[in-house]
């Protein structure tokens, strides 16, 4: 198992707009990634942002390998898409998890 954490930081001039974009567009194509085992796309709420708001998205691959395509690819595609609709307000931020153990 192979773990990829993606946020997306928003800004507050574009919440109305990133909510249905999530909703739909960035829905859209994390259901029709391939590689992707399982994903989880959550709001973050946390007392550390005092303006905008973040989005997460877990990405769980079979293996490292798949991880890496990804990012190479896909992750590649999806940040032009974003960027192209709303430029600097949204940041994107990817961290590599590397588990010890776990349960699910």
């Amino acid at each position: 198992m192979s773990l990829l954490s993606i946020t997306f930081h928003t800004t507050e001039s574009i919440s109305k707009e990133w909510i249905q974009y999530m909703e739909t567009d960035l829905h859209q194509m994390v259901e029709n990634l391939i590689d992707v085992e399982k994903y989880i796309m959550s709001e973050v709420e946390t007392e550390m942002i005092s303006e905008g708001q973040n989005t997460n998205l877990l990405l769980i691959f079979d293996n490292e390998e798949k991880r890496q395509d990804f990012v190479e690819i896909e992750l590649s595609n999806i940040t032009d898409r974003i960027l192209k609709e709303f430029g600097q307000n949204v940041m994107i931020f990817k961290t590599y998890l590397n588990p010890k153990k776990s349960r699910f």
